[in-house]
């Protein structure tokens, strides 16, 4: 039987960033094209996004180190990943940023475990110093900063808030890696290195336009759940309202707890009012005991609406359409998806609508367990950031 062709795709944009896809478990292969594309767009970065069912990330690197030496690069590993052709599974994706439109700098923070958060903001700041030393004045007046933070070291809250610190008005967006609902271990890449318990923090400096943003389908109800007992080390719930937690949160939606499901979780969201504004709390997975994780930091004493629903395609639909007015018109977007809003989906059976609209709206990026948005690390949430086109910015 003769094998099919390598299934990449490459796609590039206005704005000069170039995106190559595959699906094919070659990680050699896949780094020559990345190395050929990079050469052909003059690309001084890439991002990375790939699913390690596919390809392993130190295979992956290694990969990197022979074909393409020189590239500087940050990415990791994913819960699901969105291509230039909408939703998919199983992929490995690379966002190529021309060194014409970007100045970049980056650092990787290892041990989030028992890191200090002045130390993390020092180095953010230490950061900004290295890209206004590289970028040209104008260049350096228009900054974003992306981070990637392992998913599973129960470190999101604490980390984004201390990047946040260190930024001043920089605003921030970012993904924490997954392992495609494994929970098992997750996967950051830079430049060489492979770690866990880590974060990537990438400063980008350019004259293209753009938006960062965030958008939910969610609001609160008057269902009330209080957490009573916790562990907040490992962000598990023993008990709501003095009950045990999964009981009472199946009570709370309608179910009983032995019919609770990561579709439960996904469809019925809890959410936290913090400063006048509500953020979910996603629910991870239930254990045998009836306790509780979470993708987000919880505590005694935290109290927690349930959350309806909103229309999931109509909501972030009029989100899209807001970064459009905002850069006058997307190029492209890179985009972070919690891997629950991606559940809901199926089961609301809006799946093919969601794709349908990050591909027509051109987002590229992958589904996370969890998503930074500025000084807040949130769940259920799409945070992105909107590129106009070149042209627009000059």
């Amino acid at each position: 039987m003769r094998r099919r062709q390598l299934a990449s795709s490459s796609t590039r944009y206005a704005s000069g960033l170039s995106a190559l896809t595959t699906d094919e478990p070659d990680p050699d292969c896949f780094a020559r094209a990345i190395a050929a594309e990079a050469a052909i767009v003059d690309a001084g970065f890439a991002l990375l996004f790939f699913s390690q069912s596919l390809v392993n990330a130190a295979a992956l690197a290694q990969a990197l180190k022979v074909h393409a030496p020189s590239l500087a690069y940050a990415g990791c590993s994913t819960a699901g990943e969105i291509t230039p052709q909408g939703l998919e599974e199983g992929h490995a994706l690379a966002l190529l940023l021309p060194s014409a439109s970007f100045s970049i700098v980056s650092t990787t923070v290892e041990n989030l475990s028992s890191s200090g958060m002045d130390g993390i903001t020092g180095k953010v700041v230490e950061l900004r110093r290295l890209l206004q030393s590289r970028a040209s004045r104008e260049r350096a007046k228009s900054v974003f900063a992306l981070c990637f933070i392992d998913g599973l070291s129960y470190a999101e809250e604490a980390v984004t808030s201390a990047i946040h610190w260190g930024l001043d008005d920089i605003p921030l967006i970012g993904g924490s890696a997954g392992d495609d609902l494994k929970f098992e271990t997750t996967s950051l890449i830079s430049n060489g290195k492979v770690t866990s318990d880590s974060a990537i923090i990438v400063l980008v400096a350019t004259e293209i336009p753009f938006h960062v943003f965030k958008t939910d389908n969610f609001v609160p109800t008057d269902e009330k759940l209080v957490v009573t007992a916790s562990d907040p080390d490992h962000r598990i719930v023993h008990e709501f309202n003095a009950t045990n937690a999964a009981e009472e949160y199946a009570a709370s939606v309608g179910t009983v707890a032995q019919a609770l499901t990561p579709l439960s979780f996904a469809s019925h969201p809890v959410v936290v009012k913090v400063a006048g504004e509500y953020y979910c709390r996603s629910i991870q997975r239930m254990h045998v005991d009836g306790s509780l994780s979470f993708f987000c930091a919880i505590d005694d004493g935290v109290v927690l609406s349930i959350a309806q629903p909103k229309n999931m395609v109509e909501a972030t639909r009029a989100a899209l359409e807001d970064a459009e007015r905002k850069v006058g018109g997307i190029d492209m977007i890179l985009g972070f998806d919690c891997v629950l809003r991606r559940l809901d989906a199926r089961n609301r059976q809006v799946y093919r609508d969601i794709s349908e609209l990050y591909r027509t709206n051109k987002v590229i990026g992958f589904g996370t367990y969890g998503e930074q948005y500025r000084s807040m690390h949130l769940n259920q949430t799409f945070t992105g950031i909107a590129f106009g086109e070149r042209r627009a910015a000059e």
